[in-house]
């Protein structure tokens, strides 16, 4: 017996739970060319705002022990642009789509998500209320309970389809913010964002990225995203978005089994950028020795100490 992958989210169907992480792949074009986008689960696009962003200068990436800090600064073309040169090729795509919205003010968050209201090839929303490099927006939002519920709210008002809420493990009681989006309206939970960190070069004593600090990405912080996913999961009543740490299918049995019900592959597609193929592929296998026949089998199975 094949063994079944499908998720649904929100009464959205996925045929497997493996998604791209925001800001990993861009709008997709270039990772359609390493595999088809059909063998994810979801494409997650880069954050959209409501005008074009440079972003911040480069150097905006580094590499760290078991990590990647990146301070890209929501780079990107832009709502107009996006709808008009990106939306024609994921139209085409024969998965999921989730755009990630971003924006300095709620009123930006809710102009462009009434922009990609009218798009129906844009299956849900994760709205970016957690991006710890930009200088105004993002983390704001996100360490904020009314601010997360006002802009979950807003968004809400305007797009009729699910809407995610990617939230920040930079706050004193994630599930609070987990609370407040619920309460917003959002569908479903992302968890989570990466961490504020920084890195200094020795030699010219400045740190590493231009914008001084930015956000950590990559195994180094998997274990603090399975214990932030495990606290929303017992404590919230939404379906949960895993990301943090994500490189082989064993690391997506660990986030099933503290509750996501589905995961999202960042970090790891700059060194393999066919591992959520390569996921998905040692997901059935694993099943199969397991004798299980449905992914729902393993969520939220961990069998805790008393």
């Amino acid at each position: 017996m094949t063994p079944d992958l499908r998720v649904t989210i929100a009464g959205v169907e996925f045929a497997n739970p493996v998604m791209t992480a925001s800001g990993c792949c861009n709008y997709g074009e270039e990772l359609a060319q390493v595999f088809p986008l059909s063998k994810l689960g979801a494409l997650v696009t880069k954050s959209i705002t409501l005008k074009p962003r440079l972003g911040h200068p480069v150097p905006r990436t580094a590499e760290t022990a078991s990590g990647m800090l990146n301070a890209i600064g929501l780079a990107n073309v832009g709502i107009d642009a996006f709808i008009k040169d990106k939306i024609p090729f994921l139209e085409k795509q024969k998965t999921k789509i989730i755009v990630n919205v971003a924006g300095a003010t709620i009123n930006e968050y809710v102009e462009v998500s009434a922009r990609l209201a009218d798009i129906g090839r844009v299956d849900i929303l994760e709205i970016n209320i957690s991006c710890p490099n930009v200088d105004e927006g993002g983390l704001e939002f996100g360490q904020s309970p009314a601010l997360t519920e006002k802009c979950i709210a807003g968004v809400r008002k305007v797009f009729p389809r699910p809407i995610i809420a990617k939230l920040a493990p930079n706050v004193t009681d994630i599930t609070q913010i987990a609370d407040a989006a619920h309460q917003g309206g959002a569908d479903a939970f992302a968890v989570i964002n990466s961490l504020v960190g920084t890195s200094v070069d020795i030699d010219t004593w400045r740190p590493r990225l231009t914008n001084n600090r930015g956000g950590l990405t990559g195994p180094a912080i998997k274990p603090i995203a399975l214990a932030m996913v495990d606290k929303v999961y017992t404590k919230c009543k939404l379906p949960i978005i895993g990301i943090g740490g994500i490189s082989t299918y064993r690391d997506v049995i660990e986030f099933l089994l503290v509750g996501a019900t589905a995961v999202q592959v960042g970090t790891a597609l700059f060194v393999e950028p066919d591992a959520p193929v390569k996921i998905v592929e040692g997901l059935k296998e694993y099943m199969k020795t397991k004798k299980l026949s449905h992914i729902n089998d393993m969520i939220g199975k961990v069998r805790k100490y008393t």
